[in-house]
């Protein structure tokens, strides 16, 4: 009877622990989506995109947030469901400690971020952690995290360079036809934002973009 007592009390001590555990992963959930998946670089190009058109605030901030979050969660279905099979449940069942399923559930995560990254880009972080060089298979969170975020910061960048150039020739276009028919008032973005909002439509832009940026990645 006392061993099982015993065990009881040790049972209720343990899930207070489990619990802040639990409370402090949740915490964390954001920080992990933007820093460790897709996240960074579909939102930027979205971003980009919404700048190159010239509607500063339309689509709204939630609705573009709310697109990246679902393509994210398109492109990191399999690293997820990876974790999930690897980790979550196993550690569900028992058959895990909390840092043996932190373990597991962070070799797929790490091996998208790997795929994704420059080795130069791991060996800058090395050096500003102050940390000798190391294969970047190896490298610590902590420098392979923002490796990670400025490569997809790159890639977002180089991918918004190229959408935004038609747009621009769109704007030039207008400007030169504008200054050629003497309308100096006539503001050129007032006219050139329907031209480009109808290009935009014809094209399937928002589908063309989506399927872009989602299969730029490895």
């Amino acid at each position: 009877m006392d061993a099982l007592l015993g065990h009881g009390h040790g049972s209720a001590a343990t899930l207070p622990l489990d619990v802040l555990l639990g409370l402090t992963a949740l915490s964390i959930v954001p920080f992990l989506l933007m820093m460790c998946t897709s996240f960074v670089r579909i939102i930027v190009v979205l971003s980009l995109v919404r700048s190159a058109i010239g509607t500063s605030a339309l689509p709204p901030n939630a609705v573009l947030s709310g697109l990246a979050l679902v393509l994210t969660l398109v492109v990191m279905a399999p690293t997820f469901q990876q974790i999930n099979e690897r980790a979550l449940q196993p550690y569900h069942q028992g058959r895990l400690t909390q840092s043996q399923a932190f373990e597991r559930a962070s070799a797929p995560l790490r091996a998208f971020m790997l795929r994704q990254t420059r080795v130069a880009d791991v060996e800058l972080f090395d050096r500003i952690a102050h940390r000798r060089a190391e294969p970047a298979a190896s490298a610590p969170l902590v420098v392979l995290m923002p490796a990670f975020v400025v490569g997809e910061l790159r890639g977002a960048f180089a991918i918004g360079f190229s959408l935004y150039l038609p747009f621009v020739a769109i704007d030039l276009a207008v400007a030169a036809i504008l200054m050629g028919l003497g309308m100096m008032m006539l503001s050129p973005p007032v006219v050139s934002l329907p031209v480009k909002l109808l290009l935009f439509v014809m094209v399937d832009g928002w589908a063309l973009v989506c399927g872009g940026v989602a299969t730029s990645f490895r």
